[in-house]
């Protein structure tokens, strides 16, 4: 219900990919991660499965080499800040150049606030380059103990043109690591494909 007000009020946001079918949209906050990653390529290889990585610019920096295997490896990538500011907590103007400080490692026109929260101000601003990506399935990864519970909400709010959020971060690895293969298992045997967000 919330998603769907939002659209009313948001349309040019993106929660879902509408009229896809049997198609999915993996997306994964707060990477490139060193230990992560590779392993995350590695599992989405082999479901043929494309997806979107909203990358945080200081890791970007820290890690370029891994950044430019996601873009080999054929997903797409996403600005979520250069030091995953939360938008509520810092002036307009300190969010916004930490985003255009991002911008200068991720060349992308795909934009998705950290934590999900962002004020009116600077999502105005964002319109005028970026496409605003959120979601329909949040995977709660970072917050359950146990994956068995992450996958049961996973494939109970999961629909055709759902955009799924999953974490490259230390707090969801476990998690993420448990849940994610079963969700493309689950899925690829359903006769879903995987695809970055459309252009």
């Amino acid at each position: 219900m919330l998603v769907r007000k939002l659209q009313q009020v948001f349309p040019w946001m993106v929660f879902t990919i509408p009229g896809t079918k049997k198609a999915l949209y993996l997306t994964f906050d707060d990477g490139p991660h060193p230990d992560i990653t590779p392993w995350l390529l590695s599992l989405l290889e082999a479901y043929n499965a494309r997806a979107t990585f909203f990358c945080i610019g200081k890791q970007v920096a820290e890690n370029p080499m891994l950044y430019q295997r996601i873009l080999e490896n054929g997903h797409r990538t996403g600005n979520h800040t250069y030091q995953h500011l939360h938008a509520l907590r810092h002036k307009t103007s300190a969010f916004m150049n930490d985003v255009y400080q991002a911008s200068e490692f991720i060349d992308s026109t795909l934009f998705r606030p950290p934590y999900g929260k962002i004020r009116i101000k600077p999502l105005i601003q964002l319109k005028k380059k970026y496409t605003i990506v959120f979601w329909d399935v949040l995977s709660y990864d970072f917050s359950f103990q146990e994956p068995e519970k992450c996958f049961k909400r996973v494939i109970s709010k999961t629909k055709a043109g759902s955009i799924l959020v999953f974490h490259e971060n230390k707090k969801s690895e476990k998690v993420m690591k448990n849940t994610l293969p079963r969700v493309l298992d689950y899925y690829s045997q359903k006769g879903y494909t995987f695809s970055s967000i459309p252009h």
